[in-house]
């Protein structure tokens, strides 16, 4: 059984969950259908959003950076090993991407903020 907090909605429940082979095969704790949907994702593929910066080219700023969408857990430090190397070159703008497909992921890393010359 593996011990979590659920952060799908506020209620924030305590589960307790297990699995085996992929599938949820005991939940307790959970107050809502949500928190099921979570522990299969937690116990099986957890994924989390990644936000850094990733320096800028033509300067000595950084510009924050985010993925578009949660990337697995286990790539997080692969993928910071990627960004400290990207350099995004000015102008910069909020949305634009800076690194395409990071790892492989089909996931984008992107700017969210601006940076210029000006």
């Amino acid at each position: 059984m593996t011990e979590m907090t659920c952060t799908s909605c506020p209620m924030g429940c305590r589960l307790s969950a297990g699995g085996v082979d992929g599938k949820l095969t005991s939940l307790s704790g959970n107050e809502c259908k949500r928190g099921e949907t979570y522990a299969q994702s937690e116990l099986f593929d957890p994924r989390r959003m990644l936000t850094t910066t990733v320096a800028v080219t033509g300067g000595s700023a950084l510009i924050p950076v985010k993925s578009a969408e949660p990337l697995p857990k286990d790539l997080l430090f692969p993928c910071m090993k990627v960004l400290r190397r990207a350099r995004a070159a000015m102008p910069v703008h909020a949305g634009q991407v800076i690194v395409q497909d990071i790892l492989g992921t089909g996931i984008d890393i992107v700017a969210c903020g601006e940076a210029d010359n000006k």
